[in-house]
């Protein structure tokens, strides 16, 4: 049977954060936390190795497959920061025309650094896409 590789941790986000080798990386993941967590309301917490999390929810697909998963968070990756943020409707579109200089995956959002971006919009973005998963998956903490 499957078992879900990136599940919440009892690790530092703080020590993650420290540990990461690029001096501005490591800047702009403390900037980033901050920011998720004053829009949120959420604590940062540790999901797999590399992911920050905020809040938890639980899916359940028609397949049957189910688990739980942030409703936001982000991962300071090496070559650029991955911006987990729900995607596929028009406002997203229309936010990120205005949001800078970015590039999108199937679940993703990626961005080369914090000054690249407008930081209002993202805001704007996490509020949107935490508001969308508490709307398909409601009774969740």
């Amino acid at each position: 049977m499957y078992e879900l590789k990136t599940k919440e941790t009892d690790s530092s986000v703080i020590e993650f954060i420290e540990n990461i080798d690029q001096l501005k990386k490591r800047e702009d993941a403390f900037k980033l936390v901050d920011i998720f967590t004053e829009t949120t309301g959420y604590k940062a917490k540790m999901w797999g190795p590399s992911i920050i999390g905020f809040g938890k929810y639980h899916y359940k697909y028609s397949s049957g497959h189910e688990g739980d998963a942030p409703i936001v968070g982000f991962s300071p990756r090496r070559a650029k920061i991955s911006l987990y943020l729900t995607l596929g409707n028009e406002q997203r579109e229309k936010l990120l025309k205005d949001f800078g200089k970015h590039t999108t995956g199937t679940s993703c959002i990626y961005i080369n650094k914090v000054a690249d971006i407008e930081i209002e919009i993202l805001k704007s973005l996490i509020e949107q896409s935490a508001l969308f998963i508490k709307e398909l998956y409601p009774n969740q903490e």
